[in-house]
């Protein structure tokens, strides 16, 4: 397959769609009884994004094989359901209050945040219950649900955004704002690597180093996340921007400044693309897709 920038976006668009299919697939109906809980999980998922998550799961397993394209969507689809429920409750106003999520209403804001509560908690379900579905041997199926709950639970996710909540309006130090974005952002991207390596057979030297990439770039997404919070419209981010100094969240540009954020976010990029160079043109989308991240507006 060639690499160039044409085929990165086509092979990015064909896998969005393919991942949009599973998930349309796995999920209920929304006219499933009962139809409100139903309506208010579909739309934040299928609201939008450009399925970043999933895509980096696949491109993680196609660095090894491009076999069994159903086990790999359907882990994907799987990481992007527990994705869309941590936006459902982030959105609510008792946490960030945010009224837009990828250009459309939030879900609370359509169904109410007692039901959005309940679409979020439904989704965390959900994405067990599609890792459960995937059709491995046990043991795989142990480990992936085992690393979703470390990676998403209190000690990853959960654990960055709590410590998110903590630090509002208040002055933290270096150490307390790479926590948070270790645990809130990067956790998620490692948990997209670590499911695309095991799925593909990789052996465990490969995994480490594919994690230690999704670490590299889940914390320069999430500081580049900052500086557009910055730098950025609500137009092209789809969703509020210029909150986070509004309610001086722990942020890079708030601990580091602008201009050593952005060469933070650099460094960790060419340190990630480094880890790749041992793949040759297997990576080479996984490359695309890591430049993506680091040009991006949006």
């Amino acid at each position: 397959m060639k690499t160039n920038k044409i085929d990165f976006k086509k092979h990015m668009r064909e896998q969005k769609e393919l991942v949009n299919i599973t998930l349309d697939r796995f999920l209920p109906r929304k006219n499933d009884y009962p139809k409100e809980i139903h309506k208010a999980m579909r739309h934040t998922l299928f609201a939008g994004g450009k399925r970043v998550r999933p895509y980096l799961t696949i491109l993680v397993y196609n660095i090894f094989t491009q076999e069994n394209e159903d086990i790999i969507l359907q882990a994907a689809a799987a990481i992007e359901v527990l994705h869309t429920y941590t936006l459902i409750h982030d959105d609510l106003p008792e946490i960030d209050n945010d009224d837009y999520r990828r250009g459309k209403k939030t879900c609370h804001v359509l169904f109410g945040s007692d039901i959005a509560l309940l679409a979020g908690d439904a989704l965390l379900v959900e994405a067990f219950n599609l890792v459960n579905e995937i059709n491995v041997k046990p043991e795989l199926k142990v480990k992936l649900i085992a690393d979703m709950a470390e990676l998403a639970g209190d000690k990853g996710l959960i654990a960055g955004q709590m410590q998110d909540i903590l630090s509002e309006g208040k002055a933290v130090k270096r150490k307390t704002v790479d926590f948070i974005h270790l645990n809130k952002t990067a956790k998620l991207i490692q948990l997209c690597c670590r499911f695309g390596a095991y799925l593909a057979n990789a052996p465990a030297t490969h995994v480490k180093k594919l994690d230690e990439f999704g670490q590299k770039i889940g914390l320069a997404f999430q500081i580049i996340d900052d500086i557009l919070d910055v730098e950025s419209s609500n137009a092209k981010m789809g969703k509020t921007v210029g909150k986070d100094q509004a309610e001086n969240k722990a942020t890079y540009p708030a601990v580091y400044g602008i201009e050593q954020s952005k060469k933070k976010a650099d460094k960790l990029i060419n340190d990630a693309l480094k880890l790749l160079s041992p793949y040759g043109e297997h990576a080479d989308l996984l490359k695309e897709f890591t430049l993506m991240l680091a040009k991006r507006d949006s």
